[in-house]
C-alpha cells in the first residue's frame, strides 16, 4: 500500500502537550529527509494533558506553518492502526537519552508486531534541545518560570495563558 500522503512520507507521533522546540527540531530534520512529514497528535492514556487535542493540533499548525511538507493530524487510536490505515511505513521518534531509547525501542518492537514492515527511525535530540520535554515545560510554566527558550514563539502566549488560569 502506498502512503496516502504521497511517496517517501513518515509519521512523527506524539502527544505534543505542548509542542516544544525539541519537537520542532525533530520535525524540521525529518522534513529535510522525507517528502512529507505527518505529525500525528495521539492520545496517550498514561499522560494527563493540559491542552485538548484540537488546541495541540492548532499550536502545531502555527509552529510548523513555514515548513511546507508537514501535515498535522489528530488520531484517537493506536499508532499501528494509523500507519496501516494511511500506508505510512516509517515512524520517526526523537530520543534525548538512554532512557528514551530504551522505551522507544520497546514501542518500536510492539508497533512492528502490530504492523509488520513498519520501521522506526530514531533521531537523537540536537545537543541544545536534549533537555527539552513537554513535561518539563509544563512544570516550569506551572511555577511561572520563563519557558520562552523551550517553546516556539507562536505558541508561547497559549501556554502562558493556560498556566495563568491555574
Amino acid at each position: 500500500m502506498n502512503c496516502k500522503y504521497g511517496d517517501h512520507c513518515c509519521l512523527y507521533p506524539g502527544s505534543f502537550d505542548p509542542v516544544t522546540l525539541g519537537h520542532l527540531d525533530i520535525i524540521r530534520r525529518a522534513a529535510a529527509t522525507f517528502d512529507t512529514v505527518v505529525v500525528g497528535v495521539l492520545h496517550n492514556p498514561d499522560k494527563q494533558g493540559v491542552f485538548c487535542v484540537e488546541q495541540r493540533v492548532d499550536m502545531l499548525e502555527r509552529a510548523c506553518a513555514e515548513i511546507p511538507n508537514v501535515k498535522i493530524i489528530a488520531w484517537p487510536g493506536l499508532l499501528a492502526q494509523l500507519t496501516r490505515d494511511t500506508g505510512i511505513r516509517v515512524v520517526v521518534r526523537g530520543v534525548r537519552n538512554a532512557a528514551d531509547l530504551d522505551s522507544e525501542t520497546t514501542m518500536a518492537h510492539i508497533n512492528g508486531r502490530l504492523d509488520p514492515g513498519l520501521e522506526t527511525l530514531f533521531l537523537p535530540a540536537s545537543p541544545e534541545r536534549a533537555d527539552v520535554s513537554a513535561s518539563m515545560v509544563r512544570q516550569l510554566a506551572s511555577f511561572g518560570a520563563d519557558i520562552s527558550s523551550y517553546v516556539p514563539s507562536q505558541v508561547l502566549p497559549d501556554i502562558l495563558a493556560a498556566f495563568s488560569k491555574s
